[in-house]
C-alpha cells in the first residue's frame, strides 16, 4: 500500500482542523477584546530507510540519509494577545486597556477568570458586572444617587454624590508570564493554568502594567484580510493534499492492471 494515502490524509484533517480556527476568527470580528488564534504545525514519525553516516559498499561514508515522513498534524493552537483596535463608546462604564493586562472578575462558583472586554454594566445593587453578571474583581458599588463616574488612568473610580467628589474604589488588573497558555473559556473569559503561571497583580500604569481608560472598548485583534488569506492558502494546501491522494490511487490502479 502506498504510504501517500495515508500521509495525505493527515495534511487533510490538519487543514481541516486549519479552517477551523480561521472560521473561529472571523465569527469574533466584532467581539470586543477577542484575541485571534494561530494554529501551529509539526510533523509526523520518519521511516528511517538509511541514516545519514551510514557506509556504502565501498566502505565510504553517505553524507545523506533516506527517511520518509509520514505527514503532518496539529501542533498547538496559541491566542495571540495583540492589542485590538480602540472604539470610541461614550459609556462610562466602558474601559479599555491600553497595554499588558487583563480584567478579573467573579464567577458564581467563586473562582476567577479573567477578560480583556472592558463592556461593564451596573447591576440592579451598583454592582459593576460582564454582559453576563460576573462582577469585576476588586469589585465596587455605585450609589444610586450618584450623577456621574470618572475613571482615571490609574483605574481610580470616582463618582459625583449629591455634588461632592466620593472616590469608590481601585481597579486592579493581572497579567501571566506566559498568557497564551491561559484556558479559553468562551463569554471572553480567561481561567488561568499551570502553563500560564500565577496571576500577577498590579495597579494600571505601573510596573509594566497598562493605563485604563474611560468610555472605550477594545475590539478583536482578527484582521479580516489576513484571515481571507490564511484561508485561501489552508484550502489550497487541502485541495493539493487530496491531489496527491488521487495521484496514489491512480498509481495502485495502473498497478492492479498490471498483466503477466
Amino acid at each position: 500500500m502506498i504510504s501517500a494515502l495515508w500521509t495525505s490524509a493527515t495534511g487533510m484533517n490538519s487543514q481541516q482542523t486549519n479552517i477551523d480556527v480561521i472560521s473561529n476568527n472571523l465569527a469574533n470580528v466584532n467581539t470586543s477584546g477577542f484575541k485571534k488564534s494561530k494554529i501551529n504545525f509539526a510533523d509526523l514519525i520518519y521511516t528511517q530507510m538509511r541514516q545519514p553516516g551510514t557506509p556504502n559498499a565501498q566502505g565510504a561514508e553517505v553524507p545523506t540519509g533516506i527517511e520518509i515522513g509520514h505527514g503532518s498534524k496539529v501542533n498547538s493552537t496559541q491566542k495571540i494577545f495583540t492589542q485590538g483596535n480602540i472604539q470610541n463608546t461614550d459609556s462610562p462604564l466602558d474601559m479599555v486597556i491600553e497595554g499588558d493586562g487583563l480584567f478579573r472578575v467573579q464567577l458564581p462558583d467563586g473562582n476567577f477568570a479573567y477578560t480583556r472586554d472592558g463592556s461593564f454594566k451596573q447591576d440592579s445593587n451598583g454592582n459593576v458586572v460582564t454582559s453576563d453578571g460576573y462582577q469585576l474583581d476588586p469589585g465596587f458599588q455605585i450609589p444610586q444617587e450618584a450623577t456621574e463616574i470618572s475613571i482615571t488612568s490609574d483605574g481610580t473610580i470616582n463618582a459625583l454624590v449629591d455634588g461632592e467628589n466620593q472616590q469608590l474604589g481601585q481597579i486592579q488588573l493581572y497579567r501571566f508570564a506566559n498568557p497564551a497558555g491561559l484556558s479559553s473559556e468562551g463569554r471572553n473569559l480567561y481561567s488561568d493554568t499551570v502553563a500560564s503561571g500565577q496571576a500577577m497583580q498590579g495597579v494600571p500604569g505601573e510596573q509594566g502594567f497598562g493605563t485604563v481608560t474611560q468610555g472605550f472598548l477594545e475590539m478583536s485583534n482578527v484582521k479580516v484580510v489576513e484571515e481571507m488569506v490564511n484561508m485561501i492558502a489552508a484550502q489550497r494546501a487541502y485541495e493539493t493534499n487530496s491531489k496527491s491522494i488521487q495521484a496514489s490511487d491512480e498509481m495502485l490502479q495502473t498497478a492492479n492492471q498490471l498483466k503477466r
